[in-house]
């Protein structure tokens, strides 16, 4: 297996001999506004270049969807991916969101998706606190994580847009994943908190699961996002988890 951190929740995860891109957000440095209502925001997002080249991100078997928001699933990789490969959404109106970009071959996540001989599993995550979903949670969405099975790998579970909250403990306590991949980045919105997860969420999720491995992913690449990857990994030696979390730079690949 191996996970290669490409920018932001964009990742390509190698896993039973199958390349899956995950949350292709594929444009150059500065190409959209920063998001009103946030942290930075008089930065354009992506807020960094991509690291690995386009012909290697493009190579891949099937894409995963977790939520269609821009810094998941921008028009630029909509335009650049085969509009015949497979595509995984999590409900039928991302399915018809993406159709509606001309793929093709649209697959919605369920308990039981199989694709070439590795299972995969829908999960409920909550793209923020209690407090910003009641406030605009029509804005956040419905977000999805993922369980990828194979009699031949470790079990992994993308967690995707969520904070630490009762889907993410009841998804560890049911799977019992070895690896658990974690957007980390503390992304905000001003007076309602993070969207995502932060490093007490962490923390929280490697109590929870003690022997899994964790890795880190969507970082320093939009204006929203305040933890930093130096921050992370201080805070993982001050809590005795540095051992079992991954932190990678743009363009670095973990192998397990």
């Amino acid at each position: 297996m191996k996970i290669t951190q490409i920018r932001n929740a964009t990742l390509i995860v190698e896993y039973a001999g199958k390349k899956f891109l995950v949350d292709p957000m594929l444009a150059p440095k500065g190409t959209y506004l920063g998001l009103p209502s946030t942290p930075n925001n008089h930065l354009m997002n992506p807020t960094v270049e991509l690291k690995t080249p386009m012909r290697e991100i493009l190579a891949v078997d099937a894409v995963i969807v977790t939520h269609t928001h821009l810094d998941h699933w921008d028009p630029v990789a909509q335009t650049l991916l085969a509009k015949t490969l497979p595509i995984f959404v999590q409900d039928v109106a991302d399915a018809e969101s993406v159709q509606s970009a001309g793929f093709t071959d649209v697959r919605i996540l369920g308990d039981d998706t199989k694709f070439e001989g590795i299972t995969l599993t829908k999960t409920d995550g909550q793209h923020g606190t209690d407090e910003a979903v009641a406030a605009i949670g029509g804005l956040l969405g419905e977000v999805s994580g993922v369980i990828f099975q194979h009699p031949d790998e470790k079990k992994v579970y993308l967690a995707g847009d969520t904070v630490w909250n009762k889907y993410v403990e009841s998804n560890l306590t049911r799977y019992v994943p070895d690896v658990v991949i974690l957007n980390s980045g503390d992304a905000q919105i001003l007076g309602l908190g993070p969207i995502i997860m932060n490093k007490e969420d962490v923390l929280s999720v490697h109590k929870a699961a003690p022997k899994a491995v964790l890795i880190a992913t969507h970082l320093e690449a939009v204006n929203h996002a305040v933890l930093k990857r130096t921050e992370l990994r201080a805070f993982a030696i001050e809590h005795n988890m540095s051992h079992c979390l991954h932190i990678p730079e743009d363009g670095e690949a973990v192998t397990l």
